[in-house]
């Protein structure tokens, strides 16, 4: 349920490659994440290019997968999501990126990430109270290779903001 405007992937998979931007991408980007419902004439006029530049640079970006889409950033908190669980998981048996996929797919997940250390996994998710972080928790514990969590809840949220400003 976290909804971000996501604009740039930083670290390629082993499919992907990091796409070269020049500074008028990055103007662009920059401009689209602090407003992604800027008009293109306004977009072009703070960017200093015609409009007919910035909408085929955004179409471009859009093509090459740079821009993955639009949407707004919603207080969690305002809609009644009022805890935050970070979880921790070992995995066995070299499943990891299935165990991820399957808990990518949970409603409640907002991040999944690949880590070092003593986890093989952190999982981000939004909650409405202790009931659903309980039965989150039991569901990533009755997945088949999820040998252990270690689920923290956030106390208070200093700063949550997934967007990269100055590209």
């Amino acid at each position: 349920m976290c909804h971000d405007c996501t604009f740039i992937q930083l670290r390629p998979s082993k499919r992907e490659e990091i796409l070269k931007i020049d500074e008028i991408d990055s103007k662009i980007l920059n401009e689209l994440t602090a407003d992604c419902r800027i008009s293109y004439r306004e977009l072009a006029k703070k960017v200093k290019v015609s409009v007919g530049t910035a909408l085929n640079r955004i179409r471009r970006m859009e093509k090459m997968g740079v821009i993955r889409g639009y949407s707004a950033i919603v207080d969690q908190e305002k809609i009644g999501y009022q805890l935050t669980g970070i979880a921790e998981i070992t995995v066995s048996k070299g499943k990891l990126l299935d165990m991820e996929q399957a808990i990518s797919k949970l409603p409640n997940t907002c991040a999944v990430y690949d880590v070092t250390g003593l986890t093989d996994a952190v999982v981000i998710a939004k909650f409405h109270n202790r009931e659903e972080l309980s039965k989150f928790t039991k569901a990533l514990l009755s997945m088949p290779f999820v040998d252990r969590t270690n689920t923290r809840v956030v106390l208070t949220t200093i700063k949550e903001d997934f967007r990269i400003n100055a590209l």
